[in-house]
């Protein structure tokens, strides 16, 4: 069973999915959007993906404020996840991402990509790391 990990943004969604065992997260792309009220495309998207690699479950990563309060991005996190799975008939976990994109960015440094290059893969690797911490918990 192949899960999805989606770190969903105002311009991008970053997606990971996992091996065939659940053992492990692989970054696949990032959905850049056109505007954040305009889902369509990256829903279809999003879908397309789901097929190629025959997902049953969708981890949505959800950015609670530090105290642990839903703020306004948890909130559209939410409202994405509960669009996707109307579309695609799958169920969603929404999974704690506080800082993801920080650790994201941190990996990026250590492994030496240049600053004006990390943009382009950190929305991918913050969806690596929600995927991962979903599938180590089980």
């Amino acid at each position: 069973m192949r899960i999805m990990g989606l770190d969903f943004g105002s311009k991008t969604v970053g997606v990971a999915v996992s091996d065939p065992l659940g053992i492990t997260a692989q970054g696949v792309e990032i959905v850049r959007r056109q505007e954040e009220n305009k889902l369509r495309r990256t829903l279809a998207r999003l879908e397309e993906l789901i097929k190629e690699y025959e997902v049953e479950k969708l981890v949505v990563g959800c950015p609670l404020h530090m105290n642990g309060d839903f703020g306004e991005r948890a909130k559209k996190s939410e409202e994405f996840g509960t669009k996707l799975s109307a579309r695609t008939g799958l169920p969603v976990i929404y999974w704690d991402e506080r800082l993801t994109t920080v650790e994201a960015d941190e990996i990026m440094k250590e492994a030496g990509v240049r600053r004006e290059h990390r943009k382009d893969y950190v929305d991918k690797i913050a969806a690596v790391l929600i995927l991962q911490g979903y599938l180590d918990s089980l």
